[in-house]
């Protein structure tokens, strides 16, 4: 068995059931928080290679000392790196903020554009993050692919690629859009808490009947 357009729509549905009560990954806490897309964009960047538990805290910090670019060019990269220690590689992430909020003032008048080309054009930003700021900042369909997307998405069986960058071409090709927007933060959270890397927890699993469990060899 694998997971099929056939049973996509009730794959998301028991997972999105099953994770109703764990919290939602840290971005997506931004969006419905702040329901900024400069904030969702500046809290991207911070979580880059660093934990959820980490990367909100940060970003709370942050947000407290400056929730706009105008704000938050103002700032030294020291005061920066302060505000969000310990996320990893903090200090290249504050000149890369200081960065960001340079173009969005002087090439974009001040506004986080909805368009992923002129995302991607800002230092820093990659696909993933050009990807989760439209789908959490701005509620448009995109395919933002993290690990847990691209590993969880071939352990299915539901697509068969070696990269993140495949992963996200083969599912604009083949997921429905009407999942698109929730599909990252659903997966990232299942990926988290069940469908783990090392040992998953099939025995939990809403959806273990259509999972091909491509590569799983232990499982709890």
């Amino acid at each position: 068995m694998a997971v099929t357009n056939r049973n996509i729509d009730t794959v998301v549905a028991n997972i999105r059931e099953q994770m109703r009560e764990l919290p939602d990954p840290s971005v997506t806490l931004v969006g419905k928080r702040w329901k900024s897309p400069f904030l969702v964009l500046i809290s991207c960047i911070m979580s880059l290679r660093t934990k959820d538990e980490t990367t909100l805290p940060a970003s709370e910090r942050l947000f407290k000392i400056a929730d706009t670019p105008e704000k938050m060019i103002r700032m030294t990269p020291r005061q920066i790196e302060k505000a969000i220690f310990p996320v990893g590689f903090y200090k290249t992430k504050a000149k890369n903020i200081l960065g960001i909020c340079k173009d969005i003032i002087e090439k974009f008048d001040g506004k986080v554009p909805d368009d992923i080309d002129q995302l991607l054009t800002m230092k820093g930003v990659g696909r993933k993050t050009a990807n989760l700021v439209l789908t959490e900042g701005f509620n448009i369909p995109a395919m933002c692919v993290d690990t847990h997307v691209h590993r969880i998405s071939n352990r299915f069986g539901y697509i068969e690629t070696k990269t993140a960058d495949d992963t996200e071409w083969a599912l604009r090709k083949k997921l429905p859009k009407k999942h698109w927007i929730d599909y990252n933060a659903l997966l990232v959270t299942w990926g988290q808490n069940v469908c783990r890397p090392i040992s998953p927890r099939c025995s939990i699993c809403t959806v273990k009947e259509y999972c091909a469990r491509v590569g799983v060899e232990l499982s709890r």
